[in-house]
């Protein structure tokens, strides 16, 4: 998908998504993410597609007034509202900036890096994960949608197909359904992270449509 369907979609739909990224249940699965991440008093870490700020309440939680939180986004409409979060709470170690997460403008070394929702859109993803790997000393985190493999999902999976579909940018007749993209995409960029940690945590929750891979880098 192109850099401007990417911009356009979330830069339209901003308001819902900031919503739903902040509901009650969604909060929960944010927050393991970044327990996920074991930061401490002082750390940096960099969220890449931050979006409209969900999750940085939780990482500069975690680092405290010491840390440095930075997220980086494509999208100047999901942007504003992240900014937006940083000024009401008054926040100066929280920084966003306009970037591309596949490219991202961080010199490093950094102390973690968290991705959620983020890795199944991206061509290529196992290469944007080794990247964030080469910039991290610590842990990496990717949280993400999947298919369930519950008993008795299968009604179920049939309605994720359709969210996976409304929520891609840039729809028309794929090649592949968007769903089957993202479980590809996704399962490239778990092998990198798995290839390239220790200390690796897979937890599954959600009835099984959520999964949060992390690990420490391993190769530094």
């Amino acid at each position: 998908m192109s850099v401007a369907a990417v911009q356009s979609f979330y830069g339209r739909w901003a308001r819902l998504y900031d919503l739903l990224a902040t509901a009650p249940g969604v909060t929960a699965w944010r927050r393991r993410a970044v327990d996920a991440l074991d930061l401490k008093p002082g750390d940096t870490v960099v969220e890449m597609g931050c979006g409209t700020g969900a999750n940085l309440p939780y990482l500069r939680e975690a680092v405290g007034p010491e840390g440095t939180v930075v997220g980086l986004d494509l999208a100047p409409g999901v942007l504003a509202r992240a900014r937006g979060r940083i000024v009401d709470r008054g926040w100066r170690n929280v920084h966003v900036a306009l970037a591309d997460a596949t490219r991202p403008p961080v010199d490093g070394p950094v102390d973690a890096v968290l991705g959620t929702f983020v890795v199944g859109m991206f061509a290529a993803p196992a290469a944007a994960v080794a990247d964030w790997l080469d910039r991290c000393t610590g842990r990496v985190a990717l949280l993400n949608f999947q298919r369930s493999d519950a008993p008795l999902a299968a009604p179920l999976n049939l309605a994720f197909q359709a969210f996976v579909w409304a929520a891609s940018p840039g729809r028309g007749i794929p090649a592949e359904s968007p769903a089957a993209a993202l479980e590809r995409r996704v399962a490239a960029a778990r092998e990198t992270l798995t290839a390239r940690t220790a200390d690796r945590r897979f937890e599954i929750f959600a009835g099984g449509y959520l999964g949060l891979l992390s690990g420490r880098v391993a190769d530094r």
